[in-house]
């Protein structure tokens, strides 16, 4: 046993449907002007790199690069002279060893390419926040 009235509300949305399609040139989707807005969310480690100056960030890549970890190390005590992090509800010495650990991470990893791997772009995360840093870019990432 049908129903008759589902039939014809189908229809009618159908027939609505294509009138709508024919009043926007656009095609069916009637909703321009949307901002969408992605962030990333960071992890505790990912949060506690430092806004070092660019030189020392790129000093930082160097070292990361041929001694995994090395870098890593070095940008843990620019967090003690003063360096900003996106943790800054942490106290100082929680990121500080935040940053330590990251860098045992990586040289205990390193043997088995992994943390070799992890240090090089540790030190890329390095330079991208120091030239966010020195252009004055609020990052929202």
């Amino acid at each position: 046993m049908e129903h008759p009235h589902k039939e014809g509300e189908t229809a009618a949305a159908a027939a609505a449907a294509t009138t709508a399609a024919a009043a926007d040139p656009r095609g069916a989707s009637s909703s321009s002007g949307v901002v969408v807005q992605v962030r990333e969310k960071k992890g505790p480690l990912r949060a506690a790199i430092p806004y070092m100056p660019f030189p020392v960030a790129v000093i930082c890549l160097f070292l990361n690069t041929f001694v995994p970890g090395l870098g890593t190390f070095v940008s843990a005590f620019t967090v003690l002279c003063g360096a900003r992090t996106d943790l800054p509800d942490r106290h100082i010495c929680c990121v500080f060893w935040l940053n330590i650990a990251a860098a045992l991470i990586q040289i205990l990893t390193a043997i088995v390419m992994v943390g070799w791997i992890m240090s090089i772009f540790w030190g890329m995360d390095m330079v991208i926040l120091a030239s966010y840093k020195e252009q004055g870019i609020p990052q929202q990432l």
